[in-house]
């Protein structure tokens, strides 16, 4: 389908030879939607974000944006590709200031990005006055909420087709962690499509177009939010152990 930009077609991925984490896993992620993925620690969540951002290429099956096949290109491939990655731990370099990290990612792409890199760091300042005010600043002086809200800033500089998001709100105070998932809901309203991993599973499935359920490597179940609310609901429940 023409909004579909993130697509993994029978996935198979591992870090030996004759081991599979990952073991036939279909997705897709589309156009101005969230797409979650819930699973317990060890289902193949983090494995699954590192082929598709090409730290790990899979075995077998394919992983496609827009249609292209990008299965395994590396990492610094995929910015030009338009596919960022929000990481649970940290991407920043903590001895550059805060302006110098917002700028990094676009700096090397000056001929793709052009004159719109002005314009692009002054609408992100306006959108992320926190950062504004300590443009000076060294990354690693923020507090962790003024850090993440960086990784999101760089995401926004960037503007990519398909954002991937672990964890965002851990280790973060419950207010700041509400502000980081009003600017994913934002990412999605301005058309990039997001895939969220998230260990709070009730907001996973409150906010997401699309749930997928990882266990041990295998998609087990996915459906809408609505599908979650019956039957399916009882089930993840079961499969995770928690209380949705």
């Amino acid at each position: 389908m023409p909004d579909i930009l993130l697509e993994l077609d029978d996935v198979t991925s591992g870090y030996m030879e004759d081991i599979d984490v990952l073991r036939g896993v279909s997705l897709t992620v589309r156009k101005g939607r969230i797409s979650g993925l819930i699973g317990l620690n060890g289902a193949g969540k983090s494995t699954l974000f590192k082929t598709i951002y090409g730290f790990l290429r899979p075995r077998l099956g394919q992983v496609r944006l827009a249609g292209e096949d990008i299965t395994g290109l590396q990492p610094h491939q995929m910015i030009d590709q338009g596919l960022w990655y929000i990481p649970q731990e940290s991407s920043l370099f903590p001895y550059l200031s805060v302006e110098e990290n917002l700028l990094l990612p676009l700096q090397g792409r000056r001929a793709q990005f052009g004159a719109i890199i002005e314009e692009r760091f002054r609408d992100t300042l306006a959108q992320f006055p926190v950062l504004a005010q300590n443009l000076r600043k060294q990354a690693g002086d923020l507090s962790g909420g003024q850090q993440k809200s960086l990784e999101f800033a760089k995401a926004y500089m960037v503007q990519p087709r398909v954002c991937l998001i672990d964890e965002p709100g851990i280790g973060l105070a419950p207010k700041v962690a509400s502000e980081i998932f009003e600017w994913i809901s934002a990412f999605a309203q301005r058309g990039i499509g997001v895939l969220l991993v998230d260990h709070n599973v009730r907001r996973v499935v409150a906010m997401s177009d699309h749930i997928y359920v990882l266990s041990l490597g295998e998609i087990t179940a996915h459906g809408t939010p609505e599908d979650f609310a019956g039957d399916l609901h009882e089930q993840v429940r079961e499969w995770l152990g928690v209380n949705l």
